[in-house]
């Protein structure tokens, strides 16, 4: 796997991987990750096309993403208390 592109984004960290005929797009916040993977076939434009995809309406939708997963486990957490 390797590292095509990295994104700016003041909330999380945005990584473009290339690996077998996929793209992967990484999204880290803290110690939380969400992946999408997609066939590079499937993105018209190559990594160019990949850009557009990640507009503001998709990482506002990612950071909604981040919230639920955080409380997810925060709820978890507290039910078993360590």
């Amino acid at each position: 796997m390797r590292t095509i592109a990295e994104l700016p984004h003041p909330d999380f960290k945005i990584t473009i991987f290339a690996m077998n005929q996929k793209f992967i797009v990484k999204f880290e916040q803290g110690t939380l990750e969400q992946v999408y993977k997609l066939a590079e076939a499937d993105v018209t434009g190559g990594v160019d096309g990949l850009f557009q995809l990640i507009d503001a309406e998709f990482t506002k939708t990612v950071s909604k993403g981040f919230d639920e997963m955080r409380k997810s486990f925060v709820d978890a957490y507290k039910r078993h208390e360590y």
